[in-house]
């Protein structure tokens, strides 16, 4: 048991902090914007080998829209950030039927786009960025006797080649990811995860830089909800934080306690 410092402030007592990824401990806003991009030029390439291409601009704007995309900015609880690869996936099928696609031709073509876009992007580029002293952060806390854990919408395989990438799976007791069920923003997916690291709810910390990260939160029984703000160029809205982190230098911890 440690007690959790933010701005040298004790906020509670824990074994164990629950974080995420993507905006999180992660600086994924430009990743996933070039993502976006690739993934939007793909969708529009594709319908207009099979659909009105005087609708191309439209549909571009929409999808930019139905990711949460504006200008050079990522909504920090648009689609893209917060949602899981199906999740979009089926984001982009919808836009596709106001397109006047079925939903088997709007699916299909989705599918068809993602695959083919992930695949390249997973080759091409290195997992996003850490956060200024975030990885200080997990070492800090992992010497302190607490159990840190990834919670996240991303794949397995994504999780890991981050973590080993930054050289932090030592520091990660466990994770969560979008393979398993339930996934993110289910509370039972705080529970499942509590469980594997054998602590209580109540006895965790958990990070979030989305609303509905923190109602999961809330809905678990976590012990100390904690929104994180420093992830993105638009500072999300996080009503629900009993606590707001706009720096990982803020996070300490009193291990004598």
């Amino acid at each position: 048991m440690a007690a959790l410092l933010l701005k040298g402030v004790s906020i509670a007592s824990i074994d164990g902090v629950l974080f995420d990824k993507d905006g999180t401990l992660s600086h994924s806003e430009p990743n996933l914007l070039k993502l976006a991009e690739q993934r939007i030029k793909t969708a529009v390439d594709l319908w207009s080998a099979t659909g009105d291409a005087s609708q191309s601009r439209c549909l571009e704007e929409t999808l930019r829209k139905a990711f949460g995309m504006h200008q050079s900015t990522l909504h920090p609880g648009g689609t893209l950030a917060v949602a899981a690869r199906e999740d979009n996936i089926l984001s982009m099928a919808t836009v596709f039927c106001l397109f006047e696609l079925t939903w088997t031709e709007a699916l299909n073509l989705a599918h068809n786009c993602f695959e083919g876009v992930d695949q390249e992007f997973g080759c091409s580029h290195q997992p996003s960025p850490l956060l200024p002293d975030a990885g200080k952060v997990l070492q800090r806390f992992q010497d302190g006797g607490l159990l840190n854990a990834v919670i996240s919408n991303d794949t397995s395989r994504g999780i890991r080649r981050f973590l080993d990438h930054h050289q932090l799976s030592s520091r990660i007791a466990s994770i969560w990811s979008a393979d398993d069920i339930p996934r993110k923003p289910d509370p039972k997916a705080v529970d499942q995860l509590c469980r594997r690291l054998g602590i209580s709810p109540q006895r965790c910390a958990l990070v979030g830089d989305a609303e509905t990260d923190l109602q999961m939160a809330i809905d678990a029984d976590i012990g100390c909800v904690i929104g994180y703000t420093g992830g993105w160029s638009l500072p999300p809205d996080l009503p629900s934080a009993e606590h707001l982190l706009d720096h990982w230098s803020d996070l300490e911890l009193d291990s004598d306690t």
